[in-house]
């Protein structure tokens, strides 16, 4: 099973990133292991060796069949299911692989850096607009529509699928939108599809 995760896929978070608000020629993407999963309801202990550690949510997308170099329009074929992911980040360790001009899969790919909520099926919404939150011991710190995406789904696997072939079971992190930030010990998180509650867990 392999976690595909997409970066700079929405135009506001891309500016407070690193000022730069252009759409990529194609999309940004890196992988995390499988031991970076942690299931809804189970605590997010906060790594003390890495520094800053940042929330990033996300749609995720559950992928259903066996396929490979997928054109676009049949794209919707090849996923059956989708929920809010949270993609935790070492910023300070990715800032400094970035600078140092070298790959920062560790600061994304470390244990415990991709949560996952509980899955809906997919047919209950258009993928190119679902609404979708994140909250902070109850106040609301990321909040935006798919449709905002650089990159909507089907294009991102049908451009995945080039390089590497989609197993049943595959996740992908299709992107955060503006708002993430620094996650502190003791606060409580909780993920949304509309007013869907889909993400609920605590920070250790």
């Amino acid at each position: 099973m392999k976690i595909i995760a997409v970066g700079k896929n929405y135009r506001e978070h891309a500016l407070e990133f690193d000022g730069t608000g252009e759409k990529p020629a194609v999309p940004i993407i890196f992988m995390k292991p499988d031991s970076a999963i942690i299931k809804n309801g189970k605590h997010f202990y906060v790594p003390d060796f890495l520094g800053q550690i940042d929330y990033e949510a996300e749609i995720v997308v559950r992928i259903n069949k066996l396929g490979k170099s997928i054109p676009a329009r049949f794209a919707h074929r090849y996923y059956d299911a989708i929920t809010v992911g949270i993609d935790f980040t070492a910023r300070d360790m990715q800032r400094r692989l970035i600078a140092a001009g070298e790959p920062w899969d560790m600061s994304k790919g470390f244990d415990g850096s991709a949560v996952l909520g509980e899955f809906r099926p997919v047919e209950q919404y258009d993928i190119n607009n679902v609404d979708f939150s994140l909250t902070i011991n109850d106040e609301v710190v990321q909040s935006a529509n798919s449709s905002q995406m650089l990159f909507p789904v089907d294009e991102i696997i049908a451009y995945v699928s080039r390089f590497c072939t989609l197993k049943t079971g595959d996740l992908i992190f299709t992107g955060t939108p503006a708002g993430a930030g620094p996650v502190q010990i003791g606060t409580h998180l909780k993920g949304y599809i509309g007013d869907d509650k889909v993400l609920d867990f605590h920070v250790r």
